[in-house]
């Protein structure tokens, strides 16, 4: 039997609808700017946010790296939060390849965003401190398990920020969410950068969104990277299809983690308040041993921290293999 992956919504596999917009892509040389599909995928994500421009990349990190190359240069300061995946997954390429100076704020949990905190923690030009020359957040919050950001704080946070840099990987769960829309969140940001092979279950592929003029900046800079891709239409018709057919069921997903909570909270390790999106986090006393119990009975989740086993929900696991994965998980909890 086929085992239930839930360590992650980048395992998803491309549907067969998909499949088909990739083999029928209109393609074109997009280093010289001549595929018509990744130009009308750019196009279409810039609108989705009221910005000028977008980008089309290979992954979330190179997206990130890009928008904070535009925004800073070597030796400004960037702030951000101590669970960051800027600071904590792209193997320090901010410092390593941009240069830039990363300071970071400890919150009372991950993913919380204290914005009186976050705006005493900016600062200005003067005397001998390096001023912070930009503010990055993420939403949803990876290691906040899939929180969303409130809005109302966001908008102070924009107001109080010198520049504001969104990692919005997964802000489609974020909207789909908190039923504020891409255009509102866009008109918070100077850059964003946001994912297709999570949650929309595209195989490859990251956009950078900001003004026309940044977006030169970031393509020149894709170039430097090595990002520069030619045919690049069938990875952006995976894309387009995904932004026509996968957002709205992102609350499926929302709806199956909640459910696969309220299943596992009388063992104490969830508490369902805490799942926001469709990522779950349980607290276990040997995460290693859960997940390896779990995987042999065909369960497979993923380590997340010394106490913590990260569970997520996507688009190739239906109510079957959710309830397959309650039984499965419920059963090692209790073993």
């Amino acid at each position: 039997m086929k085992p239930v992956d839930l360590r992650s919504d980048t395992v998803t596999r491309p549907t067969d609808g998909m499949r088909k917009a990739i083999a029928e892509a209109e393609v074109g040389d997009d280093v010289y700017g001549e595929d018509p599909t990744v130009n009308a995928l750019e196009a279409e994500v810039a609108a989705l946010f009221g910005h000028e421009a977008a980008l089309f990349v290979p992954s979330g990190t190179m997206a990130n790296q890009l928008a904070l190359s535009v925004l800073l240069g070597p030796g400004d300061e960037l702030l951000c939060d101590a669970d960051a995946h800027v600071v904590t997954y792209e193997g320090g390429a901010a410092a390593a390849i941009g240069g830039v100076s990363t300071r970071t704020v400890v919150g009372t949990s991950p993913g919380a965003l204290d914005v009186d905190a976050w705006l005493a923690q900016v600062r200005r030009p003067g005397y001998h401190a390096l001023p912070t020359s930009a503010v990055a957040v993420e939403n949803t919050h990876n290691r906040g398990g899939g929180s969303v950001l409130p809005y109302d704080d966001l908008v102070r946070l924009r107001a109080g920020a010198p520049a504001l840099h969104c990692d919005g990987a997964r802000i489609w769960n974020a909207s789909v969410a908190s039923g504020v829309t891409f255009a509102e969140y866009g008109l918070l940001f100077d850059t964003l950068s946001v994912c297709l092979s999570k949650g929309l279950g595209a195989p490859v592929g990251s956009l950078v969104i900001s003004t026309a003029e940044r977006i030169e900046r970031a393509r020149r800079r894709r170039q430097q990277l090595g990002g520069g891709m030619r045919q690049a239409g069938v990875l952006a018709a995976a894309g387009r299809y995904a932004l026509a057919h996968h957002v709205e069921r992102l609350a499926d997903d929302h709806a199956r983690a909640s459910r696969l909570a309220a299943a596992l909270a009388e063992f104490g390790v969830v508490d369902p308040a805490g799942v926001w999106t469709n990522l779950v986090l349980l607290t276990v006393p040997d995460p290693h041993a859960f997940v390896r119990a779990a995987a042999e009975q065909g369960v497979l989740v993923g380590v997340f921290g010394p106490r913590t086993v990260r569970v997520m929900t996507h688009l190739d696991v239906d109510d079957d293999g959710l309830e397959r994965a309650i039984t499965v998980l419920s059963a090692v909890l209790r073993g």
